[in-house]
């Protein structure tokens, strides 16, 4: 018995060990076997973050927007990094706030992994969890990747952004930024970069993580919902259909509990996302646009950067949507277990009670941005159609 116990421990670890990893970087992962020493701990780390996006990117970051404003291409290259950063203080303050509500969100899923009755659920339960690994180690490769080319190149003279005198006067620095100080020279040029790697490191784990964390518990729970439905198709197969009815309505009931933290704690921070995915989406199509169509001056690797940091955020907010269709597929698939059961081979008392399940999924559960935009593909779709308007608006502008 202690050893099924430590093996159903070790799946739940396995399903969420990628994404502690990283957001235990940030000081965000809501550890449900917290201490008040690892508590104060993480709260470093996060306020270390915050410390470095504010000082070592923000401030510096805008300060340099002002210098160069006026200058389109000059301005674009400086929010490309600025508006990431400034998304990752929102995630980072939202996580940070919402930890409590995420420990109850997690502890839920330690037990649905202690709590597996059959092969079957256990089956869909890693299929989902391997879902969600596959997501996140992709987004681990992408950051990996551009991790090392903002952060590596520099230090040998080449830069993916757009120079100017104004910007880099002399020494080449990872993020388009201004300081009170002169720092060209040393060793005010050597902190500065490695302020700015550690801060490129560390948010850039922050974004991720929490991007995927909302992947890990969205597909948890539409593996729950999997299992809920094929329970509902079985129970004709028990005797006790009342007691095995009121079982399926209570884990229901505690599958949309579940459902109403992740979506309060994501939809103010998705709703600040929409506004930046359409942002940077018009900024990368008019750099990518303007190089391929006026012949504007830029090297080979850059361009490509530009066109993987495109695909990096589509690939982003395209997750939030796919996770949010696939969420609304298992509501359905509730609804139509219990609409297509066989009432009529049960007794008129025991028929109506499945009224009650039917009822509540026929309310699908939506992913929104900011309680008004479901997070789906029809809506990524409109929203891509949006942004590629603005970049046309861009483009007869600078012309």
């Amino acid at each position: 018995m202690y050893t099924t116990e430590i093996m159903k421990y070790a799946d739940f670890e396995w399903a969420t060990k990628l994404n502690r990893f990283t957001l235990n970087v940030a000081g965000l992962w809501p550890n449900i076997h917290e201490n008040a020493s690892n508590r104060f701990l993480s709260n470093l780390r996060a306020m270390f973050l915050l410390f470095l996006l504010v000082f070592v990117g923000i401030i510096p970051g805008l300060h340099s927007l002002v210098r160069t404003w006026g200058d389109m291409m000059a301005t674009i290259d400086n929010l490309q990094f600025t508006l990431p950063l400034l998304t990752t203080i929102i995630k980072l303050v939202v996580i940070w706030w919402k930890k409590p509500d995420l420990v109850l969100v997690l502890n839920t899923i330690a037990n649905d992994w202690s709590n597996v009755k059959t092969d079957k659920e256990l089956h869909v339960m890693t299929k989902r969890a391997q879902s969600a690994r596959v997501v996140t180690i992709f987004g681990y490769i992408l950051m990996v990747v551009a991790m090392f080319l903002l952060i590596c190149l520099p230090f040998f003279g080449t830069s993916l952004r757009y120079r100017t005198n104004i910007t880099d006067p002399d020494k080449v620095l990872p993020l388009q930024t201004h300081y009170f100080y002169d720092k060209d020279q040393s060793p005010y040029y050597e902190l500065t970069y490695v302020a700015q790697a550690l801060l490129l490191l560390m948010s850039s784990a922050s974004y991720t993580g929490v991007d995927n964390l909302l992947g890990l518990l969205i597909f948890h729970l539409c593996g729950q919902m999997e299992n809920l439905k094929e329970r509902i198709i079985n129970t004709k197969q028990f005797n006790n259909f009342n007691g095995d009815l009121a079982v399926i309505v209570n884990e229901h009931i505690r599958l949309i509990k579940f459902f109403d933290i992740v979506e309060s704690t994501f939809t103010v921070l998705l709703l600040g996302l929409l506004l930046y995915f359409g942002t940077l989406f018009c900024l990368y199509g008019f750099l990518i646009i303007a190089v391929l169509t006026e012949g504007r001056e830029m090297s080979m690797i850059r361009l490509i950067y530009l066109i993987s940091g495109a695909l990096n955020v589509c690939g982003h907010m395209c997750l939030y949507c796919v996770v949010g269709e696939i969420l609304v597929a298992q509501c359905e698939g509730i609804y139509r277990a219990a609409y297509n059961y066989e009432w009529y081979k049960l007794n008129p008392e025991e028929a109506r009670s499945l009224i009650i399940i039917m009822i509540r999924a026929n309310k699908t559960l939506h992913i929104t941005a900011g309680k008004m935009f479901p997070m789906t593909l029809s809506m990524f779709c409109n929203l891509i159609k949006t942004s590629a308007g603005y970049v046309s608006i861009l483009l007869a502008k600078q012309g």
